[in-house]
């Protein structure tokens, strides 16, 4: 299945997070983790549309890792995969 969003919206690959504590320890994968804030951009939309009708195309593009906002992205789940839909606005940097 090919999904292409929409106007300034971004489909987000979320990326794992450490599984290992600063410290050294190990989590266990069954140990409660925060939600990803950093991911792989699968696909972009056109851009955000002006009211004029001009289309501003995004910042982001297909492969950057992305640092995003915990709580602003849509979570979904595609062929038992789980993808994250963000607006441009809640993508807060990428990272090189």
């Amino acid at each position: 299945m090919k999904i292409k969003p929409l106007s300034d919206h971004i489909l987000i690959e979320p990326l794992d997070q450490e599984e290992k504590t600063k410290g050294g320890i190990l989590l266990p994968k069954s140990a409660e983790k925060e939600r990803p804030q950093k991911g792989k951009v699968i696909a972009v939309g056109s851009g955000k549309r002006t009211s004029s009708g001009k289309v501003i195309p995004l910042q982001v593009k297909k492969g950057d890792i992305v640092l995003f906002t915990k709580y602003g992205p849509n979570e979904m789940k595609i062929n038992d995969k789980e993808y994250l839909i963000a607006k441009e606005e809640d993508i807060l940097a990428i990272l090189e």
